[in-house]
């Protein structure tokens, strides 16, 4: 299930931030006409989360510092695998075969009346444990509406981007907004009346050398369908330039190229 930004995994590999990139690959979104505030009665329906649902993604990653970018294709499989207990919570296991073209991975959620929270991942990073649980979405589904993830302050980054020998510290704001519904096509086929969202999430890193703290961005624009789910996301993450680094900006696309519900009980 890789539409969460997952406090930006990539960024405590490179010391940089990822960002969205519109694949080259045939998609179309067509806006509905303007909505007055309205509320969607069975919002679990676009989060499927029943054993054995499978998702298969083609995606397209440019990375790399300003003017120097790199692209490259990678597929993605995410599926629903089981359930396990964190800390005394049942979550929903997401095993994704190379979300982000970052390798495996599996994503932990729970589905209840209320919406649907982030648990982390595995294998996952020393920053985001220090954020997670986070709600993602809350239900129902109120098309426009909009919330705070969470607002957490010095927190320890878990890198040493000014090679003082000191992690830095990091601020960091997240917040959901549900824009309003779509019809979006994709490899898999058109979706009327996708509920499309954007997760923003912001980061304050001061350097313990006293520099001018870096700062980072991480947009994550995605596309659910009732019954489907995730059909597509877009991502942009971007952090500042330095005095050690010209700073980065990777641009992400996963679209869904294949569906296939739970097994019928």
């Amino acid at each position: 299930m890789p539409h969460v930004p997952q406090v930006l995994p990539h960024v405590l590999s490179s010391l940089a931030l990822t960002a969205a990139l519109l694949a080259a690959g045939s998609f179309a979104t067509t806006p509905l006409a303007a909505e007055e505030p309205s509320q969607i009665a069975q919002s679990s329906d676009y989060f499927p989360d029943q054993i054995g649902t499978r998702w298969q993604y083609r995606g397209q990653i440019s990375e790399g510092p300003v003017q120097v970018i790199d692209n490259k294709f990678f597929a993605n499989t995410s599926s629903v695998t089981g359930t396990k207990k964190l800390n005394g919570v049942t979550v929903t296991v997401f095993h994704d075969t190379n979300p982000g073209n970052h390798g495996e991975s599996d994503s932990y959620y729970r589905r209840d009346s209320v919406g649907m929270v982030y648990y982390g991942s595995d294998p996952g990073t020393p920053l985001e444990k220090q954020i997670v649980p986070y709600q993602i979405v809350r239900f129902p589904i109120t098309i426009p509406s909009s919330f705070q993830q969470f607002n957490r302050n010095g927190l320890d980054f878990g890198s040493d981007m000014d090679r003082d020998g000191v992690n830095e510290k990091v601020d960091m704001v997240g917040t959901t907004r549900v824009v309003g519904r779509e019809t979006i096509t994709v490899p898999a086929g058109t979706y009327s009346n996708a509920v499309k969202v954007e997760a923003r999430m912001t980061m304050e890193i001061h350097l313990s050398g006293g520099d001018k703290p870096a700062r980072g961005t991480d947009v994550m624009t995605a596309w659910f369908a009732k019954g489907v789910g995730l059909v597509k996301y877009v991502e942009r993450q971007e952090l500042s330039a330095s005095k050690e680094d010209r700073g980065m900006v990777t641009e992400i696309t996963e679209e869904l190229e294949e569906f296939t519900p739970a097994p019928a009980r």
